[in-house]
């Protein structure tokens, strides 16, 4: 199961061959009980060698942001995609010698950019005869050994990325990613590369893959009844042993999973989401854990395990390929072994490099299709909508997002039960650049206002069930007494809530007060102008991420599901401009929540 036929041959040929050419001759004097050391003064064997890593590319290439139809950038000038990648990956195997490297990857790469979508559902890989994955041709051509599978893998269902595995030279990766009915590994669970040393005696290398329980939850729809996803540290465990005892000198990580010891689905699962820190901590054997999923840069960061005391090396590169992570292993040979003397990490910043003009070259005809597609116009504006504002004031452009929303359930449920009841909708500003022009709007316009792939459900909630909800987004805003200074760069984001875990609701009026603590900032909720009934059901129009329990909101991932869907709330919104034909903001626009203290609104 683990090894593929090919890996498998290929390194059986090469430990045959190795042992035959080794002889019994490269023991050091020590195992013959001189007790010197190394003995007669001869210095030990030592071989160093690179590990490099990248996670989350999410379906970049190219240094291209698809949505504002130019050269990807941001406040920190950073650039994104493989062809840089690629770039610096040359110049560190053109330095260490490309047999004293490897190359992996920690997961998310099929889901992120309207090139990987394109290759999903407009001109999707499944089909007969179809294309060859932009993300399978690009990692092929750079030469990955080995990728864990993150959770966005199973986005487009299993399908999708069974397809995808097939069309990579490398394995995917994912010793938690199990059968639902045999429980065994769904995919390889470990791959074991061999190092040639100048000593005759190679260095095994493992590389176990482990990807996110929170699967379970975020793609229940894709995955329920045949994939089930067990905790990262019982999964390496089990693993790791088996790797030691079948003569693995170095024992790697790729893990799907942040470092912080958090989880967004709380007490849904028994799993922890980000039990990269864990892994580290609880199982001994790993020498360093190549850290993906949180999106956060960490060059290098060192864990003790908590039974051996030995030092774990994590790194984290930056996502999109803004970095590519460096472990460099230092070994020595001890009693008849490889031993890990030393191991550290860095990061290099793509930002650095030229794109790879091999790269760009290969997949030139695929980005110019996929600029062609979100440049289409699907309608008109009449004045301009930005998100700007948008995480601390109830702003038009989200206002788009919970009519198109809303507007969809309320046909859904037309002539059923529950027809007669107020339909509200939930909506996050996921990014802070996307805008809707006046004038021509295109699909990458709709694209960027809702960059996920989310599909669209609606949940029945009573009005306590809702002023719950409302008070655990609300702790999304920094408290900020009254007649302190309000600082917008402050006041967003209150422990690490990210923005798409701040919900607006619309349907309803309400006021937020940024003075109160949490649990109680949740003012004057009405409904048509009078105060919320704690028994009054509603119906919420609400993600899938959200209803299946991301974000960790209460109430709604247990609540009565109503109707669910399979399109896109992106595309649905897209089909929503095309029919109309004009987007007029007056005509949708309210402000229904907005910030207060004690009374007083903030803007």
């Amino acid at each position: 199961m683990p090894l593929n036929r090919r890996t498998f041959l290929g390194a059986s040929a090469a430990a045959g061959a190795g042992v035959a050419i080794a002889g019994g001759s490269a023991a050091p004097a020590a195992a013959h009980g001189h007790g010197h050391g190394h003995g007669h003064g001869r210095p030990p064997k030592r071989y160093s060698f690179t590990v490099m890593g990248t996670t989350d590319l999410h379906g970049n290439v190219f240094n291209w942001d698809y949505f504002t139809d130019k050269e990807f950038d941001d406040k920190a000038h950073n650039d994104v995609g493989l062809a840089k990648i690629s770039t610096l990956v040359d110049r560190v195997r053109e330095e260490k010698g490309r047999g004293n490297t490897l190359l992996i990857d920690a997961g998310d790469t099929i889901q992120g950019t309207q090139l990987s979508y394109y290759y999903a559902k407009v001109d999707p890989i499944t089909a007969r005869r179809g294309p060859v994955h932009p993300m399978a041709q690009a990692m092929n051509a750079i030469g990955y050994d080995a990728a864990a599978l993150g959770n966005h893998e199973f986005n487009y269902g299993i399908p999708v990325l069974r397809k995808f595995e097939e069309q990579c030279d490398f394995p995917l990766l994912g010793a938690n990613a199990l059968d639902a009915k045999s429980l065994r590994p769904a995919f390889a669970p470990y791959v074991i590369k061999r190092m040639r040393t100048p000593h005759g005696r190679d260095v095994k290398v493992a590389i176990l893959g482990l990807t996110n329980p929170g699967i379970a939850i975020w793609d229940k729809a894709n995955v329920s009844g045949k994939m089930v996803f067990p905790g990262l540290e019982e999964q390496a465990a089990k693993f790791v042993p088996r790797l030691r005892s079948m003569g693995a000198d170095v024992v790697i990580v790729s893990a799907h999973s942040g470092s912080s010891g958090t989880s967004s689905y709380g007490d849904q699962l028994p799993y922890v989401e980000n039990a990269a820190g864990l892994v580290a901590e609880q199982v001994p054997g790993i020498d360093a854990i190549l850290v993906g999923h949180a999106h956060q840069e960490i060059p290098e960061y060192f864990v003790e395990n908590k039974r051996t005391g030995k030092k774990v090396v994590l790194s984290e590169p930056l996502k999109w390929g803004q970095r590519l992570t460096l472990f460099d292993f230092d070994l020595v040979w001890e009693k008849g072994r490889w031993v890990v003397e030393k191991a550290g990490s860095r990061v290099l910043n793509s930002n650095t490099v030229e794109e790879d003009p091999k790269i760009t070259g290969l997949l030139a005809d695929e980005h110019e299709k996929v600029v062609a597609y979100v440049n289409q116009v699907i309608g008109t504006s009449t004045a301009a909508m930005t998100t700007a504002e948008a995480a601390w004031k109830d702003e038009p452009i989200i206002d788009l997002i919970n009519v198109v929303q809303a507007e969809t359930v309320k046909a859904a449920l037309a002539g059923g039960e529950y027809a007669a009841l107020p339909v509200l909708s939930q909506a996050s500003c996921f990014s802070r650049t996307a805008q809707i022009p006046a004038g021509d709007v295109t699909i990458r316009d709709a694209a960027g206002l809702y960059p996920f792939e989310n599909t669209l459900e609606a949940r029945l909630l009573t009005g306590a069930q809702l002023r719950d909800y409302l008070e655990f987004s609300a702790r999304y805003y920094v408290q900020t007494p009254v007649g302190a200074p309000v600082d917008t760069a402050k006041l967003t984001n209150a422990d690490n809530t990210p923005d798409y875990n701040y919900d607006a609701v619309s349907g309803l009026t309400y006021e937020i007060d940024i003075a109160k603590p949490n649990g109680s900032r949740i003012v004057n909720l009405a409904f048509e102008g009078k105060p919320v009934d704690p028994a009054a059901q509603f119906v919420l129009a609400v993600n899938n991420y959200r209803a299946s329990g991301g974000g960790n909101f209460p109430h709604v991932a247990g609540a009565k599901q109503l109707w669910a869907n399979s399109e896109e709330i992106r595309n649905t919104i897209i089909a929503w401009v095309q029919a109309k034909g004009s987007v007029d903001s007056a005509q949708f626009a309210s402000v229904d929540w907005r910030l207060t203290r004690e009374g007083t609104p903030v803007f």
